[in-house]
């Protein structure tokens, strides 16, 4: 409240000019710090519904897809490992697939429990 205050009265002190400056700034602020706002991934995973018969590149396309908040980077070895195990080793893209989702659902632990040993911004 007493910063509020504070911002009306230097804004009142200012000339027209200088007044219509400031809140223009405070629109461009506003405006920028929405954007970032809207360019933050969901900190929830999406309900993207596992479809019925999916192949292992599909499925990884669609963890992706209900995971953005995690890195790509992050998982691209582990999931790397599932595909090569799929394809090198036989193993059923179901089960694949299921290995993959436990990655990915660890990977947003991880992610989370990061998240909560980070100072809050001020």
């Amino acid at each position: 409240m007493r910063d509020s205050k504070r911002l009306v009265s230097i804004f009142r002190s200012l000339s027209e000019g200088r007044q219509q400056a400031l809140l223009e700034y405070a629109e461009f602020l506003a405006g920028k710090e929405s954007l970032e706002i809207a360019e933050r991934p969901p900190t929830e995973p999406l309900p993207i519904p596992r479809p019925e018969k999916e192949n292992v590149v599909k499925a990884i396309q669609r963890l992706i897809q209900t995971y953005p908040m995690l890195e790509r980077n992050r998982i691209f070895h582990e999931a790397s490992a599932q595909m090569t195990r799929h394809l090198v080793h036989g193993v059923p893209s179901v089960e694949t697939i299921d290995e993959l989702e436990r990655v990915f659902a660890l990977q947003y632990q991880q992610h989370i429990e990061a998240l909560a040993q980070k100072p809050p911004l001020p």
